[in-house]
């Protein structure tokens, strides 16, 4: 799409979202070529009609220099012509229509009802008539935990600064179909998450790289590649991938990922592609990486509770050494010719790392809708983005994950390691 059609998309997308009738376009948009009948799927799926306005217009924003003037003869068919008129006043749309001020929704128990299901790393093949049910557990947020607050937007000492635009890069590595002498099954359902996730980045303001079916080296040669870059004009870096797992052995961050030839990469090393020391561009900048990928073999059974007994757990890894990297300020110190002359920040400061599953355990993914935690992730990002800090919500992902079962009897328990100096909050676009 042109620069100055998908610019006037987003600095309408408020009143878009209040004006347009989206179930109206879809069949000119699909006769036209401009959307897919999967993409309209997935915009319906979204619910109330501002919803699908929302997803509706960050879809549109993806697509190539025939959508915005096919997009405007739609809205004339329809009748929609205030909305035309909107939008050809171009990049001046005048003051934007107040929205009416709404509390965050809830985190909801997120309905599996396919067969699908099955972890990571585990040649695993459910019974015909085998659910995934939810535990009858209330989510520890009440209302008046999420309502939205205002937050400043400029770097503080609370916060890091997030007014770039874009604000950052976005990798996706989704690695799906294994070569047949690794012993690795195909990851039927992570195109799902790869898809969900990409939306989801770019409506947070990144841009976003996606690749697909990674060896090992490969996977090593987009991550030298980011590290790389230029990242002088961003605020923020994200990696996020998609893959097999297993335990390895780590004196910072555990797990690692397979590429689609076998071998596997450790976390540790994805992450100091992009630490202080190997990224200068990123320095003092928050680099975030979020892993659904298993931590090992284990399936966790869980243990009973009654729902008045129920309390998220305030920790989420196993207490080790490793968990608490250390690291040394002589190479920042070498280059100075006094100890006190050059301000350092450690090594591994300002990055946090996402798992989708408990270090040594399992990762369930459904094979129709994708993976417990990306599937929940995005949920908890789409509603609360805009208000909460990214640990706060993914504390929300951990309760909600946490209460999900296959086959009535294996859990999954996501966690993090946060080495965050300050609250981080996404740039959300206008809603």
């Amino acid at each position: 799409m042109d620069p100055r059609h998908r610019k006037i998309l987003q600095s309408n997308r408020s009143n878009l979202v209040q004006e347009l009738d989206p179930s109206k376009l879809y069949d000119g948009l699909l006769s036209r070529g401009i959307f897919t009948q999967d993409i309209i799927d997935e915009i319906q799926i979204a619910g109330t009609r501002r919803r699908q306005a929302r997803e509706l217009v960050i879809n549109l924003e993806m697509r190539g220099s025939r959508a915005f003037p096919a997009f405007l003869e739609c809205l004339r068919e329809t009748g929609q012509e205030q909305v035309v008129q909107l939008l050809q006043n171009g990049d001046s749309p005048g003051p934007p229509v107040p929205l009416p001020v709404r509390p965050t929704p809830l985190p909801v128990p997120i309905k599996k009802t396919k067969d699908g299901d099955k972890p990571d790393k585990c040649d695993f093949t459910p019974q015909p008539g085998q659910t995934v049910q939810l535990d009858p557990l209330p989510s520890p947020y009440t209302e008046k935990d999420i309502s939205p607050r205002p937050r400043p937007r400029r770097d503080s000492i609370q916060n890091y600064k997030m007014e770039a635009s874009p604000c950052g890069l976005c990798l996706i590595i989704n690695n799906v179909d294994f070569e047949p002498g690794c012993e690795l099954s195909n990851r039927k359902g992570s195109d799902i998450d790869c898809d969900r996730l990409e939306r989801r980045f770019k409506s947070l303001n990144f841009d976003v790289i996606v690749k697909r079916n990674l060896k090992r080296k490969h996977i090593q040669q987009e991550l030298s590649g980011l590290s790389k870059k230029d990242h002088s004009n961003y605020d923020c870096c994200v990696v996020i991938i998609l893959s097999h797992g297993t335990e390895a052995s780590h004196s910072r961050f555990p797990g690692a990922v397979h590429g689609v030839d076998g071998p596997s990469v450790p976390v540790q090393n994805i992450t100091n592609y992009l630490n202080g020391q190997h990224c200068p561009s990123l320095q003092g900048k928050p680099k975030l990486f979020f892993i659904q990928a298993c931590g090992g073999g284990e399936r966790d059974t869980g243990f009973e509770v009654s729902p008045d007994e129920f309390t998220p757990s305030a920790g989420g890894v196993d207490d080790q050494t490793d968990a608490l990297p250390v690291s040394s300020s002589s190479d920042s110190l070498s280059f100075s010719d006094e100890v006190d002359a050059r301000a350092t920040l450690p090594t591994s400061s300002d990055i946090l790392v996402s798992y989708s599953t408990f270090p040594g355990y399992v990762s369930w993914r459904d094979t129709q809708t994708g993976s417990w935690y990306v599937e929940t992730l995005d949920r908890i990002l789409e509603e609360n983005a805009s208000t909460r800090d990214l640990v706060s919500m993914l504390t929300m992902v951990n309760s909600d994950v946490s209460q999900i079962s296959a086959k009535g009897l294996y859990k999954q328990m996501p966690g993090s390691f946060n080495f965050l100096r300050k609250l981080f909050y996404f740039q959300t676009l206008p809603q």
